[in-house]
């Protein structure tokens, strides 16, 4: 993992443009949008990290980490669709799990999706527990209104796995 840089906006748009990896985020984005944000999320305030593949040096995943409130954090994931399934979120994400109990002294790391499915899946195999579900509480790409999934790790869950 790594900070992103304005060189990443073709492999971002990989993953933002794609309708079905965005299907329970927002719709797609197209280039311009994912430039911006590029610029204004990733790069000038830091929002976020790039999961970068060793071998070739390929951003595939976008990843969401950021301290909520003292000693709080919120840790979210978009990965590039070619690459689901292959344990790329789930080793970035632990990294990053890891070095926020760690080296940071977080207290809590939390995650919340309305994908009831992989992303439930990945949370759980993290070791985070479920925290609550907001029943309808999010439109979904189609205008429906989807449960909101909440899961978090305290860090004595997370010495007590290790």
């Amino acid at each position: 993992m790594r900070d992103f840089t304005l060189d990443d906006a073709g492999d971002l748009f990989e993953i933002f443009g794609d309708d079905e990896t965005m299907e329970n985020c927002e719709p797609a984005y197209d280039f311009e949008k994912v430039h911006n944000f590029l610029q204004d999320f990733c790069i000038d305030r830091h929002g976020a990290l790039a999961a970068e593949q060793k071998i070739s040096g390929k951003v595939i995943g976008y990843i969401l980490f950021h301290e909520f409130d003292a000693g709080v954090y919120e840790i979210g994931w978009i990965f590039n669709r070619a690459y689901w399934r292959q344990g790329y979120a789930y080793e970035s994400c632990k990294a990053l799990l890891d070095d926020a109990f760690a080296v940071k002294n977080a207290h809590k790391i939390f995650a919340e999706a309305i994908d009831g499915v992989k992303s439930v899946g990945l949370m759980k195999k993290l070791g985070m527990r479920l925290e609550g579900i907001q029943r309808a509480q999010a439109l979904d790409n189609a205008g429906n209104w989807a449960d909101l999934y909440l899961y978090g790790i305290l860090k004595e869950d997370w010495e007590a796995c290790r």
